[in-house]
């Protein structure tokens, strides 16, 4: 199966390397907040932290070839969720249970097989 895109070994699904995106890797993290958590009446913020510093990893396509889409999609089908290894700040390999939450891309040329726009998204457990 010949890519048009090399494989990304910093970022693996269940041992299996992403593609090297278009743009960088942006990296976010937030608390998690209980369902308890919210403002009062007086406009007080009560937080209720259930995990601080959740990940969240955001990878961004401009255009992929047909093999390139079914290679990615294929690494999260009927996975709700799996092993994600990425680098941590120390530059060691991390590997942590993680969830793609959303992608979304625009079917550009039928005939010729291009995608343009993938972007998802994989958070932490």
């Amino acid at each position: 199966m010949q890519f048009s895109r090399r494989k990304y070994y910093e970022y693996q699904i269940d041992g299996q390397p992403l593609l090297v995106p278009d743009a960088d890797v942006q990296i976010s993290a937030g608390d998690l907040d209980a369902e308890d958590s919210g403002r009062d009446e007086s406009g007080f913020m009560h937080r209720l932290v259930v995990r601080e510093r959740v990940k969240t990893w955001s990878f961004s396509y401009a255009v992929l070839a047909h093999l390139d889409y079914w290679y990615l999609e294929k690494l999260f089908a009927g996975k709700p969720d799996f092993e994600f290894t990425h680098r941590g700040f120390d530059g060691q390999p991390v590997t942590t249970r993680a969830y793609c939450s959303k992608s979304s891309i625009t079917f550009h040329d039928a005939r010729r097989g291009i995608y343009k726009n993938y972007k998802f998204n994989i958070i932490e457990c």
